[in-house]
């Protein structure tokens, strides 16, 4: 028996806390839902015995001993916007037929933070004497770019060992650039388009979007044959302030946008493909032009790969067009071996040229690690005592705290490959066998960094 497998005594009252951590709603930028998610796992591991700090309402910590290396488990509690389409209500958890667990932060990454805590708990009251010092850390903007570590790490040092489980199973050893950029123009110049609205988050595909339209009768006839054509689905409907058409897509994480359908880059192209570019607006026809419904920056002129993290991809995540502001965010998730600068450079002269504004919302540089890092070779051994074999080492588009961890961290589960959980969609989920199996995994992985890291 490995010491990971301790966790399942917990199991009920994990079931039993995640309820009430799921039901806090903790979406990125609204500092009461995320304060009060931050105050209750405070709260809850001082009545586990264990030391806990928050610093600035940005993040805090819960600890388990004292001297060696400070050793470090990051998770986030802020969640993305629930969104729509939800078969049950977000915020609630609940448990389907199927095994899996459904609620906005499941997986992403509420789940694993509660584990984590329940893992120092679990090694606190089995009496555990580590010649570490363990952390469980929270965050509480992760979704924004991770300000919350900028700030925590002010006050508090970096571990010198540490992983983050917000990602998948085995072992993340690099993370691509992540480049997040707001587009806007002086003024909405458009004239047929008077109004467009998606998205709420730049690292999500929209699955809505709305345009209001001026136009002709014949226009908004040849505008609804057109639609048939096009990939998506499109409602048309007269309002007092002219034809509203509504686009609905598919939501995806912005670190796969290829696997989603964007509504607002596809209603885009539908308006481009009858109107006039300039009756558009200027924003609306520069994200035609050089993006138009493609996710790998082609049009861009940034298109790019490597071997060690694949391709580029772009994702519009809002667009928002009314009388007198035209604005969108971009995120674009570029190559481990790839120059983000340039990739920039060459997106700010594209803009510029179309008499548009860019501003650097966010820039995280890649993360690349080599198989022989210590942390690497920790969480392979206790990987393979619970699971009885090696984990692949991988590299992803996510973003994670790994990246805030000068080379000692790497993202690690919780998610299993092969196993559905909607991050950044409508009917979040995670599959209730494999969550304790990963919550045998950290309680290994947090035993070692504990005892022998």
């Amino acid at each position: 028996m490995s010491f990971g497998d301790k966790i399942m005594d917990y199991k009920e009252e994990i079931i039993t806390d995640l309820t009430e951590l799921i039901a806090i709603q903790s979406v990125t930028g609204i500092q009461e839902g995320c304060k009060e998610a931050l105050d209750w796992m405070m709260k809850k591991a001082l009545s586990f015995g264990l030391d806990a700090k928050s610093i600035n309402n940005a993040a805090g910590h819960a600890q388990l001993g004292e001297g060696g290396k400070l050793c470090g488990v990051l998770t986030h509690l802020d969640v993305v916007p629930e969104g729509n389409n939800w078969d049950s209500l977000p915020f609630e958890l609940s448990v389907g037929d199927n095994g899996y667990m459904y609620g906005r932060g499941v997986a992403d990454d509420k789940g694993a933070a509660l584990i984590s805590l329940y893992c120092l708990k679990a090694l606190k009251d089995n009496n555990v004497q580590g010649k570490n010092t363990l952390r469980a850390i929270f965050g509480t903007s992760e979704e924004r770019g991770m300000t919350d570590m900028d700030e925590y790490f002010k006050y508090e040092p970096v571990p010198d060992l540490s992983f983050t489980p917000d990602s998948e199973y085995g072992i993340c050893k690099g993370e691509k650039g992540i480049l997040q950029l707001e587009l806007y123009a002086d003024t909405h110049d458009g004239t047929t388009l008077t109004q467009f609205h998606s998205g709420k988050t730049i690292n999500a595909v929209p699955d809505t979007a709305y345009a209001l339209l001026d136009c002709t009768e014949n226009e908004d006839h040849q505008l609804a044959r057109l639609a048939d054509a096009k990939k998506g689905s499109f409602e048309f409907y007269y309002t007092i302030d002219g034809l509203m058409v509504l686009s609905r897509g598919q939501a995806a994480h912005a670190c796969e946008p290829e696997k989603g359908l964007n509504a607002a880059t596809a209603l885009i192209d539908l308006l481009t493909s009858n109107f006039a570019l300039p009756t558009m607006g200027t924003l609306a026809s520069f994200i035609s032009h050089y993006i138009g419904t493609d996710t790998d920056g082609v049009m861009l002129g940034v298109k790019t790969r490597d071997n060690e993290s694949g391709p580029l991809t772009v994702n519009v995540g809002t667009v928002h067009i009314d009388d007198g502001y035209a604005t969108c965010t971009m995120d674009i998730r570029y190559p481990v071996t790839a120059d983000g600068e340039e990739v920039l450079k060459t997106i700010k002269e594209q803009a510029e040229r179309e008499g548009l504004h860019v501003k650097v919302l966010s820039h995280l540089k890649p993360l690349y690690l080599g198989e022989d890092t210590e942390i690497v070779k920790l969480l392979s051994e206790s990987y393979e005592n619970i699971m009885g074999e090696k984990p692949e080492l991988y590299t992803t588009g996510g973003g994670t705290y790994a990246r805030k961890l000068g080379g000692n961290g790497v993202a690690f589960g919780p998610i299993f490959k092969g196993e559905v959980s909607n991050m950044h969609n409508a009917n979040e989920c995670i599959n209730v066998e494999k969550f304790f199996l990963h919550a045998r995994i950290c309680l290994e992985s947090m035993y070692n960094l504990y005892v022998k890291g």
